[in-house]
């Protein structure tokens, strides 16, 4: 049964309606040609998702699908492993005079157990105008009364300890770390803990020259001024054993990565050159507890492979750079010379007498410039 449109519209104007609606379909896309004939190998696989469509093979267009290349993210950079509870945290101490008056009360246990035993000399309890001791001898309470006094006066005095400004000690009990001192004065700490000092001042170190290379892949030896200090002293104190030589590895692995400007090359390449150094080897020691303010090349040379090839492309360079500069400088005392003497009217010159002008003058400049020996400019003119 025919509908409304097909009774009105003639079955030609429908099949034109059909196709001009196919054509300007939104889902349909040109295809070229080149693409109806391909014949890939192999197995075709499926279709891969693009933004919020799904873009595969049309059936019956002889499309191919589009894939896209997955570009495979970079890996992080790990971080470098340090202990969580090796972080500097500060070390329980008490004041100085605690030790003194400790040190004290046990040196006078001692000589008090030793008046009670009656080991004490005569001349001293007179000088200490004790009365006479009964003389009760070194019994088991005498000897605990000694190992009391002693322990006390032992452990006050050998506590005591001296905090000075720019220094800091590293306190370990039993293979563990128990805190950092940074106070100054006369302190008493636990005297079974191990003391290590620690330099927490502004530092300079100057390294040996180390291999390194120019923006052109030039070979330069190069010797570098790191200025640095100890900011985490538990870290810089239990993690490595020697800070110059873990500045060192970490400057010359820098020098690697970073091109470092030649001598006599731009400033603002040279101050480029020190900010990325100074960021590398400050990342590199920042695990450790040191901290880097600036990592400075202070003298900067050829190898020695290098070194004479070097000087002489400098010393040509120059040479050509005065040569120059002198030329230009003889050309335009020529021009002034013979623009005056044209324009005020003391001579009058057609153009052969111009040039033996300009040459004759040409050549007495370049003489007086250079001194004896051949001008310059003399066969431009010959």
């Amino acid at each position: 049964m025919e509908s409304d449109v097909d009774r009105i519209e003639p079955p030609g104007d429908r099949a034109n309606r059909s196709a001009s609606r196919l054509i300007q379909n939104e889902a349909t896309t040109e295809i070229p040609v080149h693409l109806l004939f391909r014949d890939e190998p192999g197995p075709r696989p499926g279709p891969v998702r693009l933004g919020p469509a799904v873009v595969a093979s049309r059936q019956g267009t002889g499309e191919q699908p589009r894939y896209r290349r997955r570009v495979p993210a970079p890996a992080a950079r790990p971080a470098p492993e340090t202990d969580p509870a090796l972080v500097e945290r500060p070390a329980r101490v008490l004041p100085g005079a605690v030790g003194v008056i400790a040190g004290a009360c046990g040196t006078a246990g001692c000589v008090l157990t030793s008046w009670w035993a009656g080991a004490l000399p005569p001349l001293a309890v007179a000088a200490l105008r004790l009365p006479a001791g009964a003389g009760a001898g070194l019994g088991l309470p005498q000897w605990a009364a000694y190992a009391g006094a002693g322990v006390l006066g032992l452990s006050g005095i050998g506590g005591l300890t001296r905090g000075r400004t720019g220094r800091a000690w590293v306190l370990g009990l039993f293979g563990r770390y128990a805190g950092t001192v940074r106070r100054t004065g006369l302190l008493w700490v636990n005297p079974l803990a191990r003391r290590r000092r620690v330099d927490v001042r502004l530092r300079h170190w100057r390294s040996e020259p180390m291999p390194a290379a120019d923006p052109g892949g030039v070979g330069l030896r190069v010797a570098v001024l790191v200025v640095w200090r100890v900011r985490d002293t538990a870290r810089a104190a239990l993690g490595i054993d020697d800070h110059e030589r873990y500045l060192r590895e970490c400057v010359e692995a820098a020098l690697l990565r970073v091109p470092v400007e030649a001598p006599g090359g731009a400033p603002g390449a040279a101050d480029a050159a020190e900010g990325a150094l100074t960021r590398l080897v400050a990342r590199d020691a920042e695990p450790v507890g040191l901290e880097v303010f600036r990592v400075r090349p202070a003298r900067v040379e050829y190898v020695p492979e290098v070194a004479a090839a070097m000087h002489r492309r400098g010393v040509a360079a120059l040479d050509a750079r005065q040569r120059a500069t002198m030329v230009t400088s003889v050309v335009d005392s020529v021009e002034d010379t013979v623009t005056r003497l044209t324009t005020r009217g003391l001579v009058e010159l057609d153009d052969y007498e111009r040039k033996v002008l300009v040459r004759d003058l040409t050549v007495a400049f370049c003489a007086g410039r250079r001194g004896p020996g051949p001008a310059v400019g003399m066969d431009m003119f010959n």
